[in-house]
């Protein structure tokens, strides 16, 4: 990174990228000030007229996430990575009454960021969505706007629907989710992060990997959004995400005409063959790549098989 580039960094991200270098992660992030005054960090790779492939990562990962994809097209593609508000190298502001600037952790906020750091970066055209975890519910949740806009879609371990029935709501999210003691645990000692680096594969990560996933959260006050994900999950009508997950599961069949790419680690103790099952059963043209040993983070677990398909599958299906 150059010291022009370096000058126009965001505090956190100067604070974040000190306590790196993270492996395979040579971006020189960029900043969008939000109207609240508040800093999100994105990934901007890639010729500017190139397709635009939007990756959004989930809870508790950030753009680190989708390093090897961005690497492995932004000779052609321009890649969009943005690092939620909370997360990566984005400011992690308090949602306290009193707090300036304040932020609200719901699903809401995160679909009105995307839109406005999409229109930001000058991206007003058709997009290819990529999506891991909540970040499917935050990409098509900014899709339900205008659906057109979206030409293909690459989902992995992700959901654009409620919990599926059959599917039990696993433990671990309920501590954070449901228990007041578990959230302040959670905060304290950085335990969501800790738990998704360990086992949220089934290949063993490198020291250097597992700590590239940790650092951003490490601290009581870099830790609240990895909580706040877990307490925005909408499991019944009274939840405030709830109208705009079944607003996006209606929507869904809509893109049956277009091109989806699925891959999915069926170990994923949240989004295991109940989820993909979801998404066949809808968009039943998917390409399918499922790994009976891959895990949550399928893009660790099995880079070698899915970043190759995933070029392919762009290549083979241009929006012109």
């Amino acid at each position: 990174m150059s010291a022009a580039q370096a000058a126009l960094l965001s505090a956190e991200q100067r604070r974040v990228l000190a306590l790196g270098p993270f492996p395979g992660y040579p971006f020189a992030p960029k900043s969008f000030v939000h109207a609240n005054g508040l800093v999100q960090s994105y990934v901007d790779e890639g010729p500017r007229d190139g397709e635009v492939v939007v990756m959004l990562h989930g809870n508790p990962s950030w753009s680190f996430y989708w390093r090897r994809l961005v690497l492995a097209l932004r000779d052609r593609y321009r890649c969009i990575v943005p690092d939620h508000i909370g997360m990566g190298l984005s400011d992690k502001p308090s949602d306290a009454a009193d707090a300036t600037p304040r932020y609200d952790y719901t699903l809401a906020s995160r679909v009105a960021d995307l839109g406005a750091l999409l229109a930001h970066a000058g991206v007003d055209g058709p997009v290819t969505l990529a999506v891991h975890d909540w970040g499917g519910m935050i990409g098509f949740g900014w899709a339900l706007r205008d659906p057109t806009r979206v030409r293909r879609i690459i989902a992995l371990n992700t959901a654009s629907f409620p919990l599926p029935a059959g599917k039990r709501f696993p433990n671990r999210l309920a501590l954070g989710r449901d228990s007041r003691v578990g959230g302040w645990a959670i905060r304290r000692f950085n335990l969501f992060a800790r738990g998704a680096a360990r086992m949220g594969t089934r290949r063993r990560l490198s020291p250097e990997v597992r700590r590239a996933y940790l650092v951003p959260y490490t601290g009581w006050n870099n830790a609240i959004s990895t909580v706040r994900f877990m307490q925005d999950i909408p499991l019944a009508p009274a939840d405030r995400a709830w109208e705009l997950v079944v607003a996006a599961e209606r929507q869904l069949a809509r893109y049956a005409d277009r091109p989806v790419f699925l891959g999915w680690g069926l170990r994923d103790f949240v989004f295991d063959r109940h989820f993909l099952d979801g998404f066949r059963a809808v968009l039943p043209q998917a390409q399918v790549h499922a790994f009976e040993d891959g895990g949550h983070y399928i893009l660790e677990d099995k880079h070698e098989q899915l970043v190759p398909a995933i070029r392919a599958f762009l290549d083979a299906n241009p929006l012109s």
